[in-house]
């Protein structure tokens, strides 16, 4: 069984995030999709919130594509979750030439760390390949509409977040 690793932050999931899902299911027989616990980014949304989020987006491309998504919180080095869910391939999303500049550097670092688990990059579909958390997380905190960017319950849970930050 091929077992691949789609780690991130997913604060909150977008649909690119979801367009290298369905993408890396054509090249795993599971993929896991790691979500990372960093403190250090400060995310909007608590790891539990996360992960359920990422668990009802997926659940019917689990059951289209006949591939096992598993979500998996981790908070220690990507290589060692990655040997720790058996994954022999790490899938990485790309954007921009700026995310290859980070992705190399990575990539560098878990080789040396781990040489037997390969990472390999998905380009988002051009029309998902703007989007990023933290914008999207922006724009809906100033009362912008996210429904471009993300799923309508991705968008509800946004705006509701939102709404109750500003209640006095």
């Amino acid at each position: 069984m091929q077992i691949g690793l789609y780690p991130g932050t997913f604060d909150p999931i977008t649909h690119g995030h979801i367009d290298i899902i369905r993408r890396a299911t054509v090249l795993v027989d599971r993929l896991v999709i790691g979500v990372a616990i960093n403190r250090d980014k400060g995310p909007l949304f608590s790891l539990e919130e996360r992960v359920e989020m990422i668990q009802n987006e997926c659940q019917s491309l689990a059951e289209q594509t006949a591939t096992e998504i598993v979500v998996h919180p981790f908070d220690n080095l990507l290589i060692d979750c990655a040997r720790d869910v058996g994954a022999r391939v790490i899938v990485r999303g790309l954007r921009a030439v700026a995310d290859f500049e980070y992705e190399f550097q990575m990539v560098g670092m878990n080789r040396a760390l781990n040489d037997q688990i390969e990472t390999v990059f998905l380009m988002a579909e051009a029309r998902h390949q703007a989007i990023a958390s933290k914008l999207v997380k922006e724009i809906a905190r100033l009362g912008g509409d996210v429904g471009k960017f993300v799923t309508p319950p991705v968008r509800d849970a946004l705006r509701a977040r939102y709404e109750a930050s500003q209640k006095p």
